[in-house]
């Protein structure tokens, strides 16, 4: 059983390091200053093409389970992480990320009544600290509603991960997550078309973007996340979390001349250490 939740644990954690390039791609390569029309570019296609793909509906009794779900896990989170993104320097948007495993502890607190490990709350207080020792600088800018959106974000996916966990749609991972995906787009929908305008033309560079985010940000590291949230606790899933503000340091350092100091090096090995803090503490409860 070890060995195979081992298993499970190296395969989910691949989701949050492919979200770990989010941050340099929407930077990099996307238009500015569209984050919902980013949002629904990244998962309404994807949510099509994993419901084509594995032709399954949910059952009567399982519709607006489904529904929320993709707006909590999906669409809500979605249009909020790419507020952040685009409003607030990398490292503060993932240090507020990181707060998602306290809030899965919180939740089961105060939904399943049951009370976690102190190891495990204070593993995940000390990755939120090592991320930001890892990313932040004196130089961030504290931009409100950046802030509001990251946190919003987290709380929004932290909901939909212990709910997903606990409502066991009986749906097959491809399916679930493409209908999530679906639902998501469409919640997100309203908002690009009211607030935003589509860029007149888009570079072969946008589109390569795009294309990325969509079938690596979404059709793989979704399917794998929801996979490893059947066969995982909530908080050991999130947990994993925190591998990718992790892979967006690196990707920083490698291709945007980012520094890494002692500080930044000591958080980096802070976050891995909570990472495996959490699973060891909750394995034991």
């Amino acid at each position: 059983m070890h060995a195979f939740r081992t298993r499970d644990l190296l395969v989910t954690a691949l989701a949050p390091l492919i979200w770990g390039s989010t941050y340099l791609v929407t930077t990099e390569f996307l238009p500015a200053g569209i984050p919902f029309t980013a949002a629904f570019v990244r998962v309404l296609p994807a949510g099509l093409l994993l419901i084509a793909l594995s032709r399954r509906a949910p059952a009567r009794g399982e519709w607006a389970k489904t529904v929320l779900l993709g707006v909590l896990n999906i669409g809500l989170f979605q249009a909020m992480l790419f507020v952040a993104t685009y409003r607030l320097p990398g490292g503060l948007a993932a240090t507020l990320s990181a707060t998602q495993t306290l809030m899965v502890l919180f939740l089961t607190w105060l939904i399943g009544k049951t009370m976690p490990p102190r190891a495990a709350w204070a593993w995940a207080a000390a990755g939120v600290a090592g991320i930001a020792l890892m990313v932040l600088s004196p130089q961030a800018a504290f931009d409100g509603l950046g802030i509001a959106a990251a946190l919003t974000g987290a709380a929004s996916m932290s909901l939909g991960v212990y709910l997903s966990k606990h409502w066991r749609i009986k749906l097959p991972a491809l399916a679930f997550t493409g209908w999530q995906l679906l639902f998501g787009g469409l919640f997100i929908l309203p908002f690009a078309l009211a607030l935003e305008t589509a860029p007149a033309m888009l570079t072969a560079k946008n589109i390569g973007g795009f294309v990325y985010l969509s079938l690596f940000g979404a059709v793989f590291a979704y399917a794998l996340f929801f996979r490893g949230i059947a066969k995982l606790p909530p908080a050991v899933a999130s947990s994993l979390g925190l591998l990718s503000p992790v892979c967006a340091f690196i990707l920083g350092w490698l291709f945007l001349s980012q520094g890494m100091d002692m500080k930044s090096l000591f958080g980096f090995l802070l976050s891995l250490l909570s990472i495996f803090g959490i699973q060891r503490s909750l394995r034991a409860a």
